[in-house]
């Protein structure tokens, strides 16, 4: 059963500040219900996404037609969310077996993202 505590979380940030900094953004990590990693990018260095509110698709965040660097910052930013965590699933079987969830939002539904160059 999927399971993200606050103190699993104090665990994960300095990884996800890390990746956060080195690439020039700024967000918000909450927990979502007890399972769910929840990382909301605030600002940053990608001019296409002023103004969005929308949610990243991390399975398929490669094909998308996001710039290069931040794809880069994707992949680093969900390797420290998912340290440790795991992906037993069975989706033939309708069996889902996860250490926990994780989300990407780039801006809030009330403050959408913010362009800033690094």
């Amino acid at each position: 059963m999927a399971y993200m505590s606050q103190d699993k979380k104090k665990q994960l940030m300095p990884g996800i500040k890390a990746a956060l900094k080195q690439h020039g953004f700024k967000g918000s990590v909450r927990v979502d219900n007890h399972s769910t990693l929840c990382l909301t990018v605030t600002e940053g260095p990608f001019r296409e996404a002023d103004g969005w509110y929308r949610p990243v698709n991390h399975y398929w965040f490669e094909q998308h037609d996001y710039p290069e660097h931040v794809k880069a910052f994707l992949r680093d930013v969900l390797a420290a969310m998912n340290d440790g965590n795991w992906d037993k699933s069975d989706p033939m079987t309708d069996y889902f077996n996860v250490g926990w969830y994780v989300e990407i939002q780039i801006g809030r539904w009330n403050k959408p993202f913010t362009h800033k160059e690094a």
